[in-house]
């Protein structure tokens, strides 16, 4: 089977197959009155030697093609950004004054620093509740829990991880605060956590050094790479989670991607809310934008591109296992329809043809007697 041949056809555009066919069909016109016009000249004698022999008829087309069995796939490009996703805010309860803060653009991991007031850390750990309330010797709940998890995965040990903050713990928080030069109280004020999903990327900062400790100090994203692409809400069928795109990067090569999630709907009203505004150049989309987040599992292949503009293409349709020929050995019959011209050893003959799919200059066909490899006509 041949290889798939794939066309890369950005939204909205029209396949100008046809236009190609009415200039073939305007040809064919002025050829049939040149012709014509130069059988009279002969026939009057007003030019070309009477007694020469006429050119040999043409018995077949000027040039064939083979019919093809293959897949056809077409796919349509948008436009997308790399990036690390939205910027959180960093919401801290410190007191004091900002006496330090991390670059922006380094990465913070688990139990690393993310900010320090009056030189005390704010240090991170992973979970998804919020450090609400001071967590001492007798607390009990799943926040006790995540802190312990975040506890032994730095390497503190002699407690058993569940929802009780018991003496153990609070033996492991003394070690965990001495290696952080806090004062080893075994209690863990609210203050000095903050919590997120994972490792964090330093986007902004919202302060500078000598400011209050106390309210949005800095903004962050996750330190993976990703790729957004703001797609017309009547246009986006095709974003579904685990839909496999290609993303093709400013440098020149291309990495896989699967789309991880698609956002809600977003129009002029949502705008100012803080939504991405919509482009008033896309057609059809009935002023709304769908924000699509694919994920790249390949982060090496990125290299070092940070915030880049990059194209991101995905299969539209696809025939698998079809006929084809090149558009151009389509004919149009006058009874309507199309049709091909069929040539072999006992001839040319046209044979009617249902034609499907076209991609990247080709069109899925169907007829009585088509077959892989059989020659059809087309223009040299």
């Amino acid at each position: 089977m041949a290889e798939p041949t794939t066309i890369t056809e950005p939204a909205g555009t029209v396949t100008d197959w046809r236009r190609r066919r009415r200039v073939r069909a305007a040809l064919g016109g002025v050829a049939a009155l040149v012709t014509l016009a130069v059988a009279g000249a002969a026939t009057l004698g007003l030019g070309g030697r009477g007694g020469d022999e006429p050119p040999a008829a043409r018995t077949g087309p000027a040039a064939t093609a083979p019919v093809t069995r293959q897949t056809l796939v077409k796919t349509v490009t948008l436009a997308g950004e790399l990036g690390y996703g939205p910027a959180v805010p960093l919401a801290s309860t410190a007191t004091g004054t900002v006496t330090w803060l991390p670059q922006v653009g380094a990465t913070v991991r688990r139990g690393g620093v993310l900010l320090r007031a009056d030189e005390l850390p704010v240090v991170l750990l992973y979970g998804f509740l919020p450090m609400y309330r001071p967590l001492t010797e007798g607390t009990e709940g799943s926040d006790v829990r995540q802190f312990e998890r975040n506890l032994a995965a730095l390497g503190y040990h002699g407690f058993t991880v569940d929802e009780e903050f018991t003496a153990a713990t609070t033996a492991a928080v003394k070690r965990w605060q001495k290696d952080l030069e806090l004062p080893d109280t075994g209690r863990v004020e609210r203050d000095r956590v903050v919590y997120a999903p994972k490792a964090v990327r330093i986007a902004q900062h919202l302060v500078r050094l000598g400011a209050s400790a106390s309210g949005d100090v800095l903004t962050y994203t996750g330190n993976t790479r990703m790729v957004t692409v703001s797609a017309g809400a009547g246009e986006a069928a095709w974003a579904a989670k685990g839909t496999k795109v290609t993303v093709t990067l400013p440098t020149g090569g291309s990495v896989t991607g699967e789309v991880r999630a698609v956002g809600a709907p977003a129009s002029d009203a949502s705008a100012g809310a803080g939504q991405r505004p919509v482009n008033p150049e896309r057609p059809g989309t009935d002023a709304a934008t769908v924000e699509v987040t694919i994920a790249i599992a390949d982060q090496k292949a990125l290299g070092a591109l940070g915030a880049t503009p990059v194209d991101v293409r995905y299969v539209a349709k696809e025939r698998r296992d079809v006929l084809t020929v090149p558009v151009e050995a389509l004919l149009a019959l006058a009874e309507g329809g199309y049709g091909v011209e069929v040539t072999g050893p006992a001839g040319t003959r046209v044979v009617a043809v249902q034609a499907g799919m076209f991609a990247d200059g080709r069109v899925e066909v169907s007829g009585d007697g088509l077959t892989d490899g059989v020659m059809v006509g087309v223009p040299q």
